[in-house]
């Protein structure tokens, strides 16, 4: 099956896609407990949203590096999701969408939101030739995705480590862990245009 370089792939319903965070406890905990995003977590720092459930493994470990042990699934609109790419500036410039480093320098200065593609991973965590997004969020869109965008928050915290535990002893996928269902998620022209998908 040949998938696209850079293409947008997630779980996601009618109304709400899945992205995935790793925090402390610390940030965790209360988030779990208020169906948001409360103090601790900070507003004032960007805050990188993943819609791949195995990127945000490699990530985080498997929730083993410190200060990423809690793998949290977060049900947020598809309309804030929307909002964010077609607001979004690459965090390189990219003479497939920008028309000069100046002009990739501008949009930098007036967008909230940073997209970023890196090397997706398969089930085993293992490097892919196509590409993985992830999502930075910072001021009016950090604001927007605390606030608004947020339907719901789960622990996946046991899944993850059920899958780090089936790839440390190789176990054969028919003992594989169920992972999420993604499949890829349909993107407006403006953001397509934005973020350079394929």
């Amino acid at each position: 099956m040949n998938v696209p370089a850079r293409e947008v792939r997630a779980e996601y319903g009618e109304r709400t896609i899945t992205v995935y965070q790793a925090y402390s406890p610390q940030i965790a905990e209360p988030a779990l407990a208020a169906g948001a995003f409360v103090p601790p977590f900070k507003r004032g720092r960007m805050t990188w949203i993943k819609p791949s459930f195995t990127w945000m493994l490699h990530r985080s470990g498997c929730g083993t590096k410190p200060d990423q042990d809690r793998v949290l699934a977060i049900e947020i609109t598809r309309s804030g999701f929307a909002w964010a790419l077609e607001n979004g500036s690459l965090s390189a410039v990219d003479r497939r969408v920008h028309a000069s480093t100046q002009a990739w320098q501008a949009e930098q200065r007036a967008s909230p939101v940073r997209v970023q593609w890196d090397p997706e991973r398969d089930e085993r965590l293992r490097e892919l030739p196509y590409r993985s997004i992830q999502v930075g969020l910072g001021g009016e869109a950090a604001n927007r995705y605390v606030t608004e965008w947020i339907t719901a928050i789960r622990d996946v915290t046991p899944l993850a480590h059920a899958v780090r535990d089936w790839i440390a002893t190789g176990c054969p996928a028919s003992d594989r862990p169920d992972f999420p269902a993604e499949r890829p998620y349909p993107l407006s022209l403006l953001a397509t245009a934005r973020i350079g998908a394929s």
